[in-house]
């Protein structure tokens, strides 16, 4: 993708008037012309675009924290313009991405954000700086922003990539997501200015995990007692928090939370682990918290029962892999979640549900990558899927008909350490 500068016009008399008033023969011009073509070169990402398309199928409460506005850390400044940034840069271990439509997504890496507008055939290099990129949410083609891991930075960007603003620091590395141009959370720190500085939120006590604020006012955290979790939520931006659910538990919890809506969440409760192998459920309301949806339960022998489930329990639904991949949620009746079993030649798995949870579906197919899972979900039926390893290369898959079917499409650089 290239910056368009305003064209100005010239007409080839003046041209022509101008290259005798320098008294610059016009074949010397020409032959300089035609020398500068030539020394152009060819731009290299080291990553392959896969044309062998796979076609085998595959799934009211007292809070703890004060409000105090958190100032940027980091001073505004425009980085280089995509137009500008190196192509030859090794588009190597992938470490984030999102997707904004079928079409268009990004990508990061260490020292590197990519972004395709052919559904991840091609790419195209529109940062490069220092540090790992940890994160990046996009709200359309055009607004995106992006976390990095080792100093927090947090780039921005308005005009689809074409330039990345380092615009301040996030207060931490928790699950960024924005819901206009202004407002936007992670974990329980928000912003009304775009990210440019962070206000604190009110959780509640004992929490597990972070806390997921759907908007200003609707929000949802996980605690723990000696009794077992619980899930809670506000609906005044933190000022309370009243339990909607709880459940036995004896072992110490992990909790991810992703709302589609105000009465909607998704939460995931990760439990004991042992022998590569993770305990974890994931449950399911859309009233705000008054009915739960049991969409998955996996019990493992090396991490015991499934959090908020006896040691008998053996219902499931169960997803593919003794340990949890990525959550995540499109809308009220759609989610992904990827699955992983490091014990088996091939451990990335994806599973889906498309009726809130009701049923879950285990895709069919496995893939290889020994290292992070990623999706990215454009909508019901269309997603990317990122497995990555330390020594192999990351290799991009997509899924245009609700995950029965992912095909793969690009294989990455080989990681650096691994060259």
């Amino acid at each position: 993708m290239t910056i368009i500068m305003p064209k100005t016009t010239t007409k080839e008399s003046d041209t022509m008037s101008l290259f005798k008033n320098l008294k610059i023969p016009l074949m010397i011009i020409l032959a300089l012309t035609f020398l500068a073509g030539c020394s152009s070169t060819k731009a290299e990402n080291s990553g392959t675009p896969d044309t062998n398309i796979s076609a085998s199928p595959v799934q009211a409460i007292a809070t703890t924290t004060s409000v105090t506005p958190i100032p940027s850390a980091v001073p505004t400044a425009s980085l280089v313009p995509a137009a500008e940034v190196p192509q030859d840069i090794p588009m190597d271990k992938v470490t984030a991405v999102r997707i904004a439509s079928p079409l268009s997504g990004w990508v990061g890496g260490s020292g590197w954000i990519a972004k395709t507008a052919n559904g991840g055939k091609e790419w195209k290099i529109q940062y490069a700086g220092e540090g790992t990129i940890h994160q990046i949410f996009a709200l359309d083609d055009q607004h995106a922003w992006a976390t990095i891991e080792e100093d927090t930075s947090l780039l921005v960007t308005s005009d689809g990539g074409l330039k990345w603003t380092k615009l301040s620091q996030v207060p931490n590395l928790g699950f960024l997501h924005f819901v206009s141009l202004t407002e936007g959370f992670v974990a329980s720190e928000k912003t009304i200015d775009g990210g440019k500085t962070w206000t604190k939120l009110k959780i509640p006590a004992s929490i597990v995990g972070d806390a997921y604020f759907h908007d200003k006012d609707h929000g949802w955290a996980v605690t723990q007692t000696k009794a077992g979790f619980q899930v809670q939520r506000t609906v005044d931006g933190g000022s309370t928090w009243k339990t909607v659910l709880s459940k036995k538990s004896e072992t110490d919890l992990n909790a991810i939370i992703r709302s589609a809506g105000v009465n909607d969440a998704w939460v995931e409760l990760i439990g004991d682990s042992g022998m590569t192998q993770t305990s974890y459920s994931v449950i399911h309301t859309i009233d705000g918290g008054s009915h739960w949806q049991t969409v998955i339960a996996n019990s493992t022998a090396g991490g015991g029962p499934a959090p908020g489930f006896p040691s008998d329990y053996t219902d499931g639904p169960n997803n593919q892999g003794n340990s949890p991949g990525p959550l995540y949620v499109v809308d009220p009746k759609t989610a992904y979640m990827g699955g992983q079993c490091m014990a088996c030649d091939k451990p990335n798995s994806v599973g889906w549900t498309h009726d809130g949870g009701k049923t879950w579906v285990n895709g069919k197919q496995t893939f290889e990558g020994f290292d992070a899972e990623l999706l990215a979900i454009a909508d019901e039926q269309n997603g990317w899927l990122i497995t990555t390893d330390t020594i192999n290369p990351s290799v991009l898959y997509t899924t245009t008909n609700g995950g029965v079917l992912w095909n793969k499409i690009y294989t990455f650089a080989t990681p650096k350490k691994a060259e």
